[in-house]
């Protein structure tokens, strides 16, 4: 896989967005679950599942932002909001 790096994947941000860029070591297991995911559902890519993880993961532990549910709910859905 690719290293992270969100400023390819920049059509699911509003353009008032900032991108941060990170490196991100993943288990060699993870990797390889996240690379079979992707090849059987082409409308999925790296990115859009660790968006999807983070803000899931912070939304379930009580983190309450809109921009994040919008995010979130973007990512796991397919859909792109506009303000």
């Amino acid at each position: 896989m690719q290293e992270l790096n969100y400023d390819e994947n920049s059509k699911l941000l509003n353009h008032k967005d900032e991108v941060i860029s990170f490196k991100c070591e993943l288990q060699e297991n993870l990797q390889k679950a996240m690379k079979e995911f992707v090849e059987e559902h082409p409308n999925w890519d790296q990115y859009r599942i660790l968006q999807a993880a983070i803000a899931g993961f912070l939304m379930q532990k009580g983190f309450q932002n809109r921009d994040l549910t919008r995010l979130y709910i973007g990512n796991m859905f397919s859909m792109n909001f506009k303000d």
